[in-house]
């Protein structure tokens, strides 16, 4: 069996990624959290992932990091992670490559932090850009496959890796027009579910993190425990 190391269910979106989309397309893997708890883990985590990074897929003795790289280890080892239809796989590839290597104003402005909600002032050109094209994504996914998932009418890698832009909209009131309603589909998805329950649920805080979102904005509610 696969294991599957992550980090904070709170802060991890590079974790939920291949966490949500084993857990959607019912890949077992043991679930194994190592928390960060201070601005900088990687001397920890180098006792575990070669980069000291997460998250980390292991399988048997063998690893494979990068939150892409386990999404591709498991397209040739399971169906299901990308769509069946030319089109729908094209567009799936591209989007996914787009959030693996963009979207850099969003990350810097608008931490993960599921448990939050934070008022933002006016966006700045950076910011305004990505949200754009965010919304244009998740509007063109829908309208060009049907919905209610981005490449059609299956979950699919690419629901996985902007799974944590749909906390990110919740979080921050981002406007993604009328991809709002994959959004409230994703989240309701019941490991999306679990993953925020758990969330809730740690008690661990890191300053740094907590630091972005302070800076990001007023802190208008906070849901977590502890």
């Amino acid at each position: 069996m696969y294991t599957l190391i992550t980090a904070n269910r709170n802060y991890s979106s590079w974790s939920l990624r291949p966490w949500l989309l084993m857990k959607a397309l019912g890949i077992p893997f043991e679930d194994r959290l190592e928390p960060l708890t201070k601005p900088d883990n990687y001397a920890d985590f180098r006792k575990f992932s070669p980069t000291g990074l997460v998250p980390l897929l292991i399988d048997g003795k063998r690893q494979v990091w990068d939150s892409l790289a386990i999404a591709l280890y498991l397209a040739e080892r399971h169906e299901g992670v990308w769509p069946k239809d030319d089109e729908a796989r094209a567009f799936a590839q591209s989007a996914v490559c787009e959030m693996h290597s963009g979207f850099v104003a969003l990350r810097n402005q608008c931490a993960m932090s599921l448990g939050v909600r934070v008022r933002m002032a006016e966006h700045d050109r950076a910011l305004a850009k990505d949200v754009a094209r965010i919304r244009e994504l998740f509007e063109q996914g829908l309208d060009r496959f049907g919905g209610p998932w981005l490449a059609g009418a299956e979950f699919t890698v690419l629901d996985a890796f902007y799974a944590p832009v749909a906390y990110r909209v919740r979080t921050y009131g981002l406007d993604v027009g009328r991809g709002q309603a994959w959004v409230d589909h994703v989240i309701a998805h019941p490991a999306m579910q679990q993953w925020e329950a758990e969330g809730l649920a740690e008690t661990w805080r890191e300053v740094s993190h907590e630091n972005e979102i302070e800076r990001s904005g007023t802190l208008i509610a906070d849901y977590r425990q502890g």
